[in-house]
C-alpha cells in the first residue's frame, strides 16, 4: 500500500491503518530499534509506541516520506528509552556518536524543520560510502568498527571519513546561516 492509501487510513481514523504500517514498516523499525537497544523486550515497546505516536500526530501531519517519521519517531523512543535504562551510566557509543554530532549541528532547541530539510539535502550531495557511513554512525548508532566492517575499510579509514563529513556538513549548514 502506498503512503498516501496509508495516510488516508490515518485521517479517516481507520484503526487498520496501525496495521499496515506494522506489516510494511515493523521490521525496520524493530531493526532499528535492536541497534540502539540491544533488546528484543524493550525495541518491541519502543515499536509499539511508534505506532501509537503515529497515531496521534498523524491527523494534522502529513509525513512524506511515511517510512521517514516512522523511523524517526523509533530513533527517538529508543533513544529515550536507552537513556532512561542506563540512567547515568548512558552507552558509550550513543553517548559518543551524539557528541561528535553537536560539534556540526546546533543544540535541539535550535531545530527546526529547516534544518531537517537542509540536513537531508546534505546527504543526498554525499557519495554513498560516506551517506551510508553518516547514516549508520549518527541514525542507527552503530560503532565506527562495526560500520567499517560492513563496508570492507578499516577502522581507522571510516573514522577519517565520518570526520571529513562533519567537517564539510559544519561549512555545509555555515553556508545556510547554521552555526554551533
Amino acid at each position: 500500500m502506498r503512503d498516501e492509501q496509508i495516510l488516508d487510513l490515518y485521517f479517516a481514523r481507520d484503526e487498520q491503518a496501525i496495521a499496515v504500517c506494522e506489516r510494511q514498516f515493523g521490521g525496520d523499525c524493530k531493526r532499528l530499534s535492536m541497534s540502539i537497544l540491544r533488546s528484543e523486550q524493550d525495541a518491541e515497546e519502543c515499536v509499539n509506541d511508534t505506532w501509537l505516536r503515529a497515531w496521534n500526530a498523524i491527523p494534522p501531519k502529513r509525513p512524506s516520506p511515511l517510512r521517514a517519521f516512522l523511523l524517526r519517531i523509533t530513533r527517538n523512543l529508543s533513544i529515550n528509552r536507552l537513556r532512561y535504562n542506563r540512567g547515568e551510566c548512558r552507552d558509550q557509543n550513543l553517548t559518543v556518536a551524539l557528541e561528535e554530532l553537536e560539534e556540526c549541528i546546533p543544540l535541539p532547541e535550535e531545530h527546526s524543520p529547516e534544518l531537517a530539510e537542509i540536513l537531508s539535502a546534505f546527504l543526498r550531495t554525499l557519495p554513498e560510502q560516506e551517506r551510508l557511513l553518516f547514516m549508520g554512525r549518527y541514525f542507527h548508532a552503530l560503532p565506527v568498527e562495526e560500520l567499517a566492517r560492513r563496508l570492507g575499510l578499516k577502522s581507522n579509514t571510516a573514522a577519517v571519513k565520518l570526520h571529513r563529513t562533519r567537517e564539510a556538513l559544519r561549512a555545509y549548514l555555515a553556508e545556510r546561516g547554521y552555526t554551533v
